[in-house]
């Protein structure tokens, strides 16, 4: 079996995995970790939109992307799926969204199932990096504004067709400046040629 087949056998991410540390101590060690990254997917599943420590959620994104994954290649007829789906899951009654609705919502998506942004630092405080973890298509208004169709808005199409204005009357001001300076020399030309006629010319010596 070469590689091209190797990796129809499990999901892949659609997602950047760094290797780099992360600093995510825990009282309890690693099953404290464990149970503080459940708690994290179940959260984004549940609200769909969390604010938390960008460490925390940059580990736990990748967990739940590969739970929404899994989902939607093998369905809910899969035990080991299922499996997967009840251990990340702390609230039971979220399996059946995960199904049910994220599924269907994600099963067309060429593009990851989660975003993550950089949330402001709170000041004054305790520094530590924080992030809004999100999925794609929920209900909430997005974080970043949509460019896209602003300017069809009310005030951004009368500052366009004031521009258009503005310009239109400088390039009326501009070409009349031009005209002026074009015929200013002609007539100083046509003077010279005048005041040259009116002037006596000089007696010639006769032979």
């Amino acid at each position: 079996m070469n590689q091209a087949e190797v990796t129809k056998l499990m999901s892949q991410l659609r997602i950047a995995v760094r290797p780099r540390h992360r600093n995510l101590k825990n009282m309890d060690g690693p099953e404290g970790r464990l149970n503080k990254l459940r708690k994290t997917v179940t959260a984004l599943v549940k609200h769909e939109r969390i604010e938390l420590n960008y460490q925390r959620g940059d580990e736990a994104r990748g967990y739940a992307e590969r739970l929404i994954s899994d989902a939607i290649r093998y369905g809910d007829c899969h035990k080991p799926t299922m499996e997967m789906a009840d251990y990340w899951l702390l609230e039971k009654q979220l399996v059946h969204k995960l199904f049910k609705v994220l599924v269907p919502r994600f099963a067309e998506y060429k593009v990851s199932a989660t975003r993550m942004y950089k949330a402001p630092k709170e000041y004054p405080g305790w520094y530590r990096k924080r992030a809004v973890l999100e999925l794609r298509g929920n209900p909430y208004p997005a974080l970043l504004p949509n460019q896209s169709n602003n300017r069809n808005l009310l005030h951004n199409v009368l500052m366009d067709e004031a521009k258009k204005d503005y310009r239109r009357e400088k390039y009326a001001e501009i070409a009349a400046q031009i005209g002026q300076d074009g015929s200013a020399p002609q007539q100083v030309a046509v003077g010279n040629a005048a005041t040259s006629e009116q002037q006596p010319k000089a007696p010639q010596p006769q032979a």
